[in-house]
């Protein structure tokens, strides 16, 4: 059987990885390259040979972050990467430049419904059952959507492999920091089942800046109640047909009032085939639904009040036909029917249809050259918006442990029904207003990089550059009238706004159990403007212009039973400057420019590995004891060196 039929089997079977013949396996496996990867093309490659640059975080990688969710893994791994905060808290992503609107998060290639300040509920995205996470930049990802001008990151959630494990950890730390983790996974014959629960809960503390800070600053940092189960029933009566099942639950609650605490639910569900029809022929099915809730508890009447609801319902196919080693055609197309309740909007109900279809056709030329071109159409039922938009992916390897990648993609982001018909007070400052007029927003995105393998060393270079016109973002603060004090806030599309950045990546692995890595990312963007001319006040901060992150870990097995696992890890990010309204009440005091300080983090974790079944954990967050001077909306939420202490058991 041919290695992309292999990859395809492996994928359907539920395997992660595949080795290849090749004369590097040896520092391919160090590295993770044989891994089969799906974000980039939709087709399964193994990550050496994918023309789409793709960056894999493993099982493993998971495993020593000892992450709760995706932000805390995020955190940890990705250089030009920052969680800020919005109003009350919220969180808000700022991944190379690019707003959490313009990143598309998936789980199992299945899309999420809900968000809040433009991102999704991160929370939601917990690490208890993830096998490892495929990370594409720009619009690359042909066929998972022209709207992720930022980037994909598809979570790839853990499959059955032994015929019983059961596993519990649990995890202590300060500010009543308490998190559980149950899993259950079965296999037997042609089913095998994963169930999967998660619990975690911290508790609300005070902290205190300085004094004279120069914008807004955070004295209470909010802690949240969460809860996660998730099922997934997997029948495979053959080596050539999978079909899944799923089923999920998610529960947050979160108190800024005390008596009016907020709670946030998901329901979530799906149902999946894969077919290897041939060796040359696969079929892929799905439907899914996604329900994300929002309402606030009055703990005197016992309400629970419902203020916002979106529900997804979509179905999606994709077919690929293999002609030989050199050619694959992909064609698929996706339907989803979009409805949201929400208080905010001028009609508290809406709805819209949104349909696509893709071709891709994927062409490797000789030992050297792969090529991979696409075509994808979107249309969206409000306003009758569509467009059509082309991806191509190079890769050259002029020796076998070289890559060369590049790409483009252009970009195509319909306004979304919150971007067209907000209205609501926001907390007596502005009224924030949709527009029924946005224009989509089109972008052009560029990517270049090129990686080396020699022995125990990978070296990673790249680079890109995003061209977006019509940006959509809220506008400047005005009054209706000279002489009224009311403030609207409109949403805009931005004339034009670019950003570019390069990113470095070094990773060494030795035979004595060390392992590091050292990874440097740049970020520049160019201030936008509106179609008068008028620059924008950054609704959100801008992105740290250097960051870096660097990992060391290392094991040992000194006996039969005995294990310890040290790491340290930790991140570096420059300052930066942001130009804000001195009083959000009064725009008439005027702008001042807020410099955001430099920070940096680390963390140690030390692991014992005490039998097969047990393992003790004692990590040290914020080792260095690093406390802002001003707690604003941008600095790491941290009030000094937090020690936890965690336990986890398996059960075969």
């Amino acid at each position: 059987m041919r290695l992309r039929q292999m990859a395809w089997a492996a994928v359907v079977a539920g395997v992660t990885t595949l080795e290849a013949e090749e004369p590097d396996s040896m520092s391919a496996r160090y590295f993770d390259l044989d891994e089969v990867v799906v974000t980039g093309v939709r087709v399964p490659k193994l990550l050496k040979d994918t023309p789409v640059q793709t960056r894999l975080i493993t099982a493993k990688e998971i495993e020593r972050s000892d992450a709760t969710d995706i932000q805390d893994l995020l955190t940890q791994e990705m250089p030009g990467l920052e969680f800020t905060y919005a109003m009350n808290q919220q969180t808000h992503l700022n991944f190379n430049g690019q707003c959490g609107q313009s990143v598309l998060f998936l789980v199992d290639g299945e899309r999420m419904a809900g968000e809040t300040m433009d991102d999704v509920d991160f929370s939601r995205l917990t690490m208890s059952n993830v096998d490892h996470i495929e990370i594409v930049k720009g619009a690359s990802s042909a066929l998972y959507g022209s709207n992720a001008g930022g980037g994909v990151i598809n979570i790839i959630t853990r499959k059955a492999v032994k015929a019983l494990r059961a596993a519990a950890d649990a995890r202590l730390g300060r500010h009543g920091d308490r998190r559980y983790n149950l899993s259950l996974t079965t296999r037997r014959g042609c089913l095998s089942n994963v169930l999967t629960g998660h619990y975690h809960t911290t508790d609300n503390y005070d902290v205190e800046s300085a004094a004279e800070p120069v914008t807004r600053v955070v004295t209470t940092i909010y802690g949240n109640r969460v809860a996660n189960v998730n099922e997934q029933l997997t029948y495979a009566p053959s080596d050539g047909l999978k079909l899944t099942a799923r089923a999920g639950f998610f529960y947050r609650q979160l108190k800024r009032v005390e008596d009016t605490p907020e709670r946030y639910r998901d329901y979530t569900a799906g149902l999946r085939g894969e077919w290897l029809m041939t060796e040359n022929d696969v079929l892929n099915v799905a439907y899914a639904f996604d329900q994300y809730d929002k309402s606030d508890y009055r703990r005197i009447s016992g309400l629970d009040v419902r203020s916002y609801s979106n529900v997804n319902n979509s179905v999606r196919a994709l077919y690929s036909h293999t002609f030989d080693d050199s050619r694959i055609l992909t064609a698929g197309a996706d339907f989803m029917h979009d409805y949201m309740l929400n208080t905010k909007l001028s009609e508290p109900r809406r709805s819209q249809n949104s349909a696509d279809a893709f071709v891709q056709y994927d062409r490797i030329m000789g030992e050297k050259w792969e090529a991979v071109g696409a075509l994808r159409y979107d249309y969206f039922s409000d306003g009758g918006m569509s467009r059509v938009t082309p991806k191509l992916s190079v890769r050259y390897r002029p020796r076998h442990n070289i890559n060369i990648r590049a790409g483009y993609g252009m970009g195509f982001r319909a306004p979304t029904l919150k971007e067209k018909y907000y209205d609501f007070d926001m907390a007596g400052i502005w009224i924030v207003r949709g527009n029924p007029s946005l224009k989509p927003e089109s972008s052009h995105n560029f990517t270049l990089s090129a990686d080396y393998t020699e022995s125990n060393y990978h070296i990673t270079v790249s680079g890109y550059y995003n061209d977006i016109r019509d940006r959509i973002a809220t506008g400047v603060p005005y009054c209706l009238t000279d002489n009224s004090r009311q403030l609207y806030l409109d949403y805009v599309n931005l004339r034009h706004y670019t950003v570019a950045g390069c990113e470095a990546a070094l990773k060494a692995r030795w035979t004595n159990g060390l392992s590091a890595s050292l990874t440097y990312a740049y970020t520049a963007e160019r201030l936008a403007e509106d179609r008068d001319g008028n620059t924008i006040n950054n609704q959100y901060i801008p992105a740290r212009p250097h960051s870096l992150t660097a990992r060391a870990d290392w094991d040992r097995t000194f006996a039969e039973g005995y294990a310890l696992t040290v790491s340290l890890n930790g991140r570096v990010l420059s300052g930066v400057s942001n130009v804000e309204y001195r009083d959000y009440y009064d725009i008439a005091a005027g702008t001042v420019r807020v410099d955001y300080p430099a920070y940096t983090l680390w963390r140690l974790a030390v692991s014992q590995t005490l039998s097969r079944y047990v393992k003790i954990s004692l990590t040290v967050d914020n080792l260095f004891n690093y406390k802002p001077k001003y707690y604003y909306l941008n600095c790491p939420l941290t009030d000094g060196t937090a020690f936890m202490a965690g336990v986890s058991v398996d059960l075969y």
